[in-house]
């Protein structure tokens, strides 16, 4: 009879043992029982970047990399996209189920009102360096907000955790925005109350002297289902480090900042600037062809193709591509666009990309329609940061409240050398 269960037999003694199998793992803690002897440690799981390791149970994000499925707390990516917003999106990621119209509008009301920054901040701000990459500066001063919130340290309070959840969501895009104010030497465009989300982010960005900022409603939308894509993706770099120092019982504020701080890197939140130097590199479509040559000869990487978890089309590239035609309606066609379309359509009929399973990833299209929106390369991680900010405070809760949750602390194989006497200096070989 068939049995949720692994045998395993260990052939340096012969013994044998049982572990149970509960959602396709086994606990790791599990292997510690196979042993050679009473005082051997026992055996351990080697597994460098976390590849095949489940360092927790969510309930928040489901993929299924094969098939090119992504779920936010069970709802499809697509009807998301289509039908909601980015706050009602962020709400269902940080309180678990979609709002009725009153939780909707008393939350958007919460997020609005927190978006002011403590003047402190700004003075803050003005220190950083006048070239200062705006992902740094914004790093920097979201973990400097745990010093302006005390209370933030009040992390099992529930009401705290409440506050200090909607001034993240609410303050990041004001942080953002005048980082990039400052790293061009603009004076900061202060938020208006009366704009949505992405509204008032477009125009902290971009206003100048108009008395009234008044966004294009085609490039609002487009921003907001932009965001509601990179909300959250399950446990990637930055979500992991969110976890990882939020299990010290560091404050959200902190916590978050480790989190920018991953996705701060090229291969991360950086990766679809690297899109976008690499069309630029490319120049024209006619120039394609011998590019992918170079790709498939291992001289070039093909950036926004591939994924960690997706073997099959990024679902969330197929609908930024159907949002990239709306905005380029109102901003011009970027002659970018065709570079990538010529890319995408040798990469797909290709047998070595197929194979290899290297399809369009989100990064593919985002850069480009953020790039014809006036966003500069350097702003694509913070723009990255703005919607992850939700997911990351989700996954920071429920690790919270997970009783099987500790402190983050992997082991090690130790490869160094074995145990040596101290020699004084002048007796140490050359």
């Amino acid at each position: 009879m068939a049995k949720d269960s692994l045998t395993v037999t260990d052939n340096r003694n012969g013994k044998t043992y049982e572990f149970p199998i509960e959602h396709g793992t086994v606990r790791a803690m599990d292997l510690r029982k196979i042993k050679t002897s009473e005082e051997d440690f026992g055996l351990m799981a080697y597994d460098p970047a976390f590849t095949n390791t489940a360092a927790c149970r969510s309930g928040i994000t489901y993929i299924d990399g094969d098939r090119g499925i992504l779920h936010y707390r069970g709802y499809p990516i697509e009807q998301l996209a289509e039908h909601s917003t980015y706050l009602e999106t962020a709400y269902l990621l940080v309180k678990g189920e979609l709002p009725r119209r009153e939780n909707l509008e008393a939350f958007v009301h919460n997020i609005t009102h927190h978006t002011m920054l403590h003047e402190n901040i700004k003075k803050f701000i003005d220190g950083f360096h006048y070239d200062a990459h705006p992902m740094g500066i914004l790093v920097g001063t979201v973990g400097a907000l745990s010093t302006f919130y005390t209370e933030a340290k009040l992390i099992f309070d529930a009401e705290s955790r409440r506050v200090q959840t909607h001034r993240l969501i609410a303050k990041i895009p004001t942080l953002a925005a005048f980082a990039y104010r400052h790293s061009i030497g603009m004076q900061y465009a202060y938020p208006d109350n009366d704009l949505s989300y992405t509204g008032n982010l477009l125009n902290m960005m971009f206003k100048m002297t108009e008395l009234k900022y008044r966004p294009n409603p085609v490039l609002e939308r487009a921003l907001d289902v932009l965001f509601i894509l990179h909300a959250d993706h399950e446990q990637n770099c930055s979500t992991t480090a969110m976890r990882c120092v939020g299990s010290s019982q560091a404050d959200p504020y902190s916590a978050t900042a480790a989190a920018a701080a991953a996705l701060y890197g090229p291969l991360h939140g950086g990766a679809n600037e690297a899109v976008i130097r690499m069309l630029m590199e490319i120049g024209s479509a006619d120039k394609v062809p011998a590019y992918m040559k170079r790709v498939k000869a291992g001289e070039m990487r093909l950036m926004g193709f591939g994924h960690r978890i997706y073997k099959n089309y990024d679902p969330r590239a197929k609908i930024i591509k159907e949002i990239a035609d709306s905005v380029f309606e109102v901003t011009g066609r970027s002659p970018l666009l065709d570079v990538a379309l010529e890319l995408e359509r040798i990469a797909l009929a290709d047998d070595y990309f197929v194979s290899h399973r290297l399809y369009p990833n989100v990064d593919f299209y985002s850069g480009i329609i953020y790039q014809a929106m006036g966003f500069p390369l350097d702003m694509f991680p913070v723009l990255f940061a703005i919607p992850r900010t939700a997911g990351w405070l989700a996954q920071w809760t429920e690790m919270l409240l997970d009783e099987e949750q500790k402190i983050a602390r992997p082991r090690q194989t130790y490869s160094g050398p074995p145990m040596r006497d101290y020699l004084p200096v002048d007796e140490r070989p050359e």
